[in-house]
């Protein structure tokens, strides 16, 4: 029980955020969010079709999504750094907390979000 007490408090403080880019822009957008520490990891899903409504038509692209990992306390520089390098007017940006996981892992990426001045 000792792992699962010691795992908590990361559980609560991570996130999944959820963002699809173009497919030019996955690469740079996902070395900005860890060279900056505002990410611990970020998975590229390459090759994903993603149909929506925009301005009152259906459309259809190629896109890219990123699975960044992070904590509540970065992702408001999260979100800005996505909406600052978006091509998007309106950039997917959804944040998932994480309900549990290998308490190792989670401990990684809570220190691996924390940079120096961070106040993780």
């Amino acid at each position: 029980m000792e792992s699962e007490s010691a795992g908590a408090q990361p559980a609560r403080e991570s996130l999944l955020v959820l963002t699809t880019c173009s497919v030019s822009e996955a690469d740079g957008l996902a070395a900005l969010l860890v060279e900056r520490r505002l990410a611990a990891c970020v998975n590229a899903v390459n090759g994903i079709t993603s149909t929506y409504r925009w301005q009152d038509a259906v459309e259809r692209d190629q896109e890219t999504l990123l699975l960044i990992k992070t904590t509540r306390t970065r992702y408001p520089e999260v979100e800005a750094a996505i909406r600052e390098h978006s091509s998007y007017d309106l950039p997917e940006v959804l944040a998932v907390p994480v309900a549990g996981g290998l308490p190792g892992y989670l401990d990684w990426l809570a220190a691996s979000v924390r940079g120096a001045g961070s106040p993780e």
